[in-house]
């Protein structure tokens, strides 16, 4: 019986979590007309974070190559933490610190989006990624939590998720970076099929 009730007190809590997230939807709304005027104009998005942040920047990118709900054309996005070859000889000859913005430097071009992902929104690495991204003429977009941390005040658009809690800020993050895919796809699956 305490099983369940602690089940059901779990699902209620997350609930209430996405239910306050309704107050994002400007910045959503913003993030997705940039990701489309990026893509409309030859752009890339590249995306990062730590952790399971890091397989969100990696479930995020698949959905854009692959396709989310739609068939159409692929849509060019990078995860920056799919190469341990690259990961670990950055972290080894520089610093962890560096590992996306070393990244960063060679391969994000005025003009691309690069979304950070962090629940605290102070992981040094993925702010430091966002600081060289926005310094070569991308558009920066923190998707994160907490009071937004570090990061918030350093990117072009931040999506805070109001809650210190890491597990319901991700699944905050999964319901907002699905809505981000099946607009963007729709939008570029009509544009598509219009030229």
């Amino acid at each position: 019986m305490k099983m369940k009730k602690n089940i059901e007190e779990s699902i209620s809590k997350s609930a209430r979590v996405i239910d306050n997230s309704i107050n994002l939807s400007d910045s959503i709304e913003k993030s997705i007309l940039e990701l489309i005027k990026a893509l409309k104009n030859g752009k890339k998005i590249i995306l990062f974070g730590n952790g399971g942040s890091a397989a969100d920047a990696q479930h995020i990118a698949a959905e854009f190559i692959g396709r989310f709900q739609l068939e159409r054309d692929s849509l060019p996005a990078i995860a920056l933490t799919t190469n341990s070859s690259t990961l670990t000889s950055i972290a080894n000859d520089f610093s962890y610190d560096q590992v996306f913005s070393r990244q960063c430097e060679s391969l994000v071009s005025s003009g691309d989006v690069v979304i950070g992902i962090s629940t605290s929104g102070n992981s040094k690495n993925v702010f430091n990624g966002l600081k060289v991204s926005k310094e070569l003429g991308a558009t920066t977009i923190g998707l994160l939590g907490n009071a937004g941390g570090i990061i918030e005040n350093s990117v072009d658009i931040s999506i805070t998720v109001n809650s210190s809690s890491t597990p319901h800020i991700q699944e905050v993050h999964r319901v907002i970076y699905h809505i981000i895919c099946s607009s963007v796809e729709s939008e570029m699956k009509n544009s598509s099929e219009q030229s």
